[in-house]
């Protein structure tokens, strides 16, 4: 297998999201705007009294990893849930979703990862649809070389198949390397791919390029594998999410993205109307978003 470069390495900085949530933005920030078909990837730090109270979204999918503490969701529909720590929620919005993601009761600071990814014009006025799956649902993988683990949540990684369902093909993994080792992600090269370092240090790709904590490191598309090395001492972990491109125009307005600027004059209009997907929106607030709404 040829391993593929790193062609863009991109800091995430802190910065205030939702009522009073602090996040640090790689994908979806002036650096790096969207990367087809993906087109946010915060990773979150919260605790009560801030949050995400009521917004709405319409057109991709947004994907929720906890990785310490829980969170709560609620939506216009009625539904209610909750995700722990190494949970997944991945929700389809489709035509329309109006809810409200905020910290569980008691918890300290929350940690998770929450990443968009766009729908095909296709698929932009589906039903919205859920998919959740607990920490003991999730399949995990050992990596070659006896170099780790590796928690399969979309796509598959060394014969092992994840549970959830993807529109357009796709890979989501979370790898937990020891120190000292080396081995190859098979990634197909038609994928658009990256890299987030959550902790420990690495190098990855040809040019061994190395990869800090809070860091996305954009893969080329020279090679269908993978290298990953860490230092003897230095224990790392990433997850690596990649995808099949789209292709087709990103229009975005906030928490909607469309394929022309109609459509998202339309869905402005939808949702102020409540109508098309949003009539359950009229005059509805949730209760753990403590009866305030997000202005768009």
């Amino acid at each position: 297998m040829a391993t593929r470069t790193v062609v863009k390495s991109v800091l995430s900085r802190a910065q205030p999201e939702g009522d009073g949530a602090t996040v640090r933005r790689s994908i979806g920030s002036p650096m790096l705007r969207n990367l087809d078909p993906f087109l946010l990837l915060d990773e979150v730090f919260v605790e009560l009294p801030a949050g995400f109270p009521d917004h709405p979204h319409r057109g991709f999918e947004t994907v929720t990893y906890m990785i310490d503490g829980s969170f709560e969701h609620e939506d216009f529909t009625g539904r209610k849930g909750r995700i722990d720590s190494g949970d997944i929620q991945w929700m389809r919005a489709g035509r329309g979703i109006l809810h409200a993601e905020m910290p569980a009761e008691g918890t300290k600071v929350n940690h998770g990862l929450q990443l968009w990814v766009n729908l095909p014009k296709r698929a932009k006025m589906a039903e919205p649809l859920y998919q959740e799956h607990t920490s003991a649902e999730l399949p995990w993988a050992d990596l070659p070389n006896a170099a780790g683990r590796v928690k399969v949540i979309a796509g598959d990684a060394f014969g092992v198949k994840a549970k959830v369902d993807t529109v357009t093909p796709m890979m989501y993994q979370h790898f937990f390397v020891e120190d000292g080792k080396a081995f190859d992600i098979p990634i197909l090269s038609t994928f658009t791919a990256f890299i987030y370092v959550l902790t420990g240090h690495a190098t990855f790709g040809a040019t061994k390029v190395r990869g800090e904590a809070h860091t996305t490191l954009v893969l080329g598309s020279d090679g269908d594998a993978l290298t990953v090395e860490t230092e003897p001492g230095i224990k790392c972990d990433f997850v690596v999410i990649a995808g099949e491109p789209i292709g087709e125009p990103i229009i975005q307005h906030g928490p909607f993205v469309m394929t022309t600027r109609d459509e998202i004059i339309e869905t402005i209009r939808d949702f102020q109307f409540g109508r098309n997907g949003f009539e359950n929106a009229v005059n509805w607030h949730s209760s753990i978003g403590d009866r305030r709404r997000v202005k768009w």
